[in-house]
């Protein structure tokens, strides 16, 4: 086991890091910008040290600080953590050459599964569904003209190098297909410096349903079962649960083989989620591979009463898995409470917290690192805290969070708080027929 890990990360997944650590015996080396001086993370690890100002390139996108940090503290591994630095290889690799164990996926898994379009090359290869398309990346706007036709629209175009939505159009019909084509790949350019694309059929009515995975050294897998994550504004999710409430038995068996399937060929190590699209017909299409713990695992551990980064710490020291896979016992929901306005299209709302009151009670648990007197600073991701609230049912579990949601009082900022209280009302979610595109149809004002 480590003797001591450095988490390259930030806010509530750096503290959540810490408190598995703290009861493992590992040593924590926390990691802050200058404007992170006064964050939790940096009052509860055994040691910090400040690297760069506020701005993420500076900072905590600074891989040479980072290293640095790791050095002086005789870290003996590194947490990424979600974000940042969690899926780039290059980071990986020099973790690799400074005989620093990065806890995360090694840099040939990461460009193997990063890049969307050999991702699903690779998992064609490995017998897993994936959406019909082109076969590689598209060599010109003739040739995504001529693919859309053989496979008839609504297709849709994204950037090989894509995520957070950015590079991804939607194209309805052939005289959309060129100014799509041109705002894509600029879009991925400017994100990603690399305007690569690539083209799906696009499917209608679809679910987001993710399977998180955990692998070993021995190539080994399991699956911990699925999270619907189709509650999305902008493809960033907004709340989450499992199990589904679209999931069947039968679905839940196919969709867990693949996922095992897809891990054991890449012979993937570490915890990672594979990441499905479920039509209406419950036929199922891998999406991407995510090479890193996610924001909304809490929901998992909470179902299946699991430490998932505890897990991804021992697989990393060179421990074995179980090998069996996990169903959920629970029902478990996160609601994702954002500094924003959604009275105001979710305008950012960083600033003083003057007061701050966090709900309690049986199954309710709040990962945060917030508190009275916290300054959000405008500079990272506008995220404040995982409401998550776990029951029998569905039901229950929906009950618990509005209440919980009353309880939670946060003075001096906007916050999410209010539209998370009026999705657990909204009758389409309530009765768990929702899609990805419900928030195309959702008001504060309804």
């Amino acid at each position: 086991m480590f003797n001591k890990i450095l988490i390259a990360n930030r806010g509530e997944i750096a503290m959540r890091i810490i408190r598995t650590c703290k009861e493992m015996g590992v040593k924590t080396v926390a990691v802050y910008s200058k404007a992170d001086a006064d964050s939790l993370h940096v009052r509860f690890a055994d040691e910090a040290v400040c690297i760069g100002p506020a701005p993420s390139n500076e900072s905590y996108l600074k891989m040479s600080n980072i290293i640095a940090a790791a050095e002086i503290t005789n870290a003996d591994a590194i947490h990424p953590g979600y974000g940042f630095l969690s899926e780039n290889s290059k980071f990986s690799k020099i973790c690799d050459e400074h005989e620093i164990k990065f806890i995360g996926a090694s840099a040939k898994m990461i460009d193997q599964m990063g890049d969307k379009a050999s991702a699903k090359a690779t998992m064609k290869a490995a017998g897993v569904p994936t959406i019909p398309g082109s076969e590689g990346l598209l060599e010109s706007l003739i040739e995504a003209k001529e693919i859309a036709e053989k496979f008839s629209y609504p297709v849709m175009l994204k950037a090989t190098a894509g995520g957070g939505g950015k590079g991804m159009r939607a194209v309805w019909k052939e005289d959309e297909i060129e100014k799509a084509w041109e705002s894509a790949r600029q879009e991925a350019k400017a994100a990603f410096g690399n305007d690569g694309m690539y083209m799906e059929k696009l499917i209608e009515e679809p679910r987001h349903i993710e399977i998180q995975i955990i692998g070993d050294s021995t190539g080994k897998a399991c699956h911990l079962s699925e999270r619907d994550c189709s509650i999305q504004r902008r493809h960033q999710k907004l709340t989450e649960e499992t199990p589904s409430p679209f999931m069947t038995d039968s679905l839940r068996k196919k969709m867990g083989d693949a996922a095992v399937k897809a891990a054991e060929y890449i012979k993937y190590e570490g915890a990672g989620t594979i990441e499905f699209l479920v039509d209406k017909h419950r036929n199922f299409y891998f999406m991407e591979m995510n090479t890193r713990i996610q924001v909304e695992h809490p929901i998992t551990e909470q179902v299946i009463d699991f430490d998932l980064i505890c897990e991804q710490i021992k697989v990393a020291a060179g421990e074995k898995i179980s090998g069996k896979n996990y169903l959920p016992k629970l029902h478990s929901i996160e609601c994702r409470i954002n500094a924003e306005d959604p009275e105001n299209d979710f305008r950012p709302s960083p600033g003083l917290i003057s007061n701050l009151h966090l709900p309690g009670g049986h199954g309710v648990r709040i990962d945060t690192h917030v508190y009275s007197g916290y300054v959000i600073p405008p500079h990272y991701d506008s995220m404040i805290a995982k409401l998550i609230t776990t029951a029998q049912t569905r039901e229950a579990a929906i009950s618990k969070m509005k209440r919980a949601l009353e309880e939670f009082i946060v003075e001096g900022i906007k916050t999410t708080i209010p539209f998370h209280l009026k999705l657990m009302s909204d009758k389409a979610y309530l009765s768990g027929k929702y899609t990805t595109k419900f928030m195309e149809t959702f008001s504060m004002e309804n």
